[in-house]
């Protein structure tokens, strides 16, 4: 947001949260955003991908998956509880997981209060594992699960210069430097 604000104090930049369920309709209420790909109609954007992001494993301080220093897999997971929120960007089964005894949680801040109450895992991006981080959980990264990409979206029918002037932001392109 600085850079923003010093290349572009006249311009408003309104920083909003969307959710992944909601990113391609709300494309159509902004004038760009980041996304976690694929996003539907994706032909109807200009698209940038930015970063992939790792996979990480949200457990309670009590669980024995705490033992590992930094790292878990997939077949240390044989057995856990693994909750799938309803809002789950990253799609990971285990196949010889338990299948949780209660309905899925809405989102993953439910998913995560429910592991902090010592009940199973969830398989997360680790951002969003930092952005619902609490003392009663630890998350550790999993090695061998999917990336999540995250990439800049808008509309090609709207790009505008200031819209060109945030791609440039976002890519790390100076004030000076040409597109």
């Amino acid at each position: 947001m600085g850079l923003w604000r010093e290349r572009m104090a006249h311009v408003p930049l309104e920083l909003r949260e969307i959710s992944v369920a909601t990113q391609r309709n709300a494309l159509a209420e902004v004038d760009a955003a980041l996304v976690r790909l694929p996003v539907e109609n994706a032909d109807e954007l200009h698209v940038i991908p930015l970063y992939d992001e790792l996979p990480v494993v949200v457990m309670s301080t009590q669980s024995a998956l705490t033992a590992a220093d930094d790292e878990v897999t997939l077949a240390d997971l044989s057995g856990e509880v693994v909750i799938v929120p309803a809002d789950d960007v990253l799609t990971v089964r285990i196949p010889d997981a338990a299948i949780p005894a209660f309905a899925p949680p809405a989102d993953t801040a439910e998913a995560i209060a429910t592991v902090a109450a010592g009940i199973g895992v969830v398989i997360v991006p680790m951002s969003l594992a930092r952005a619902h981080q609490r003392r009663d959980v630890e998350y550790r990264v999993l090695r061998d699960g999917p990336t999540s990409t995250v990439a800049l979206a808008w509309p090609r029918d709207a790009t505008t210069d200031d819209v060109e002037t945030f791609i440039g932001i976002v890519r790390g392109r100076t004030a000076r430097s040409s597109r």
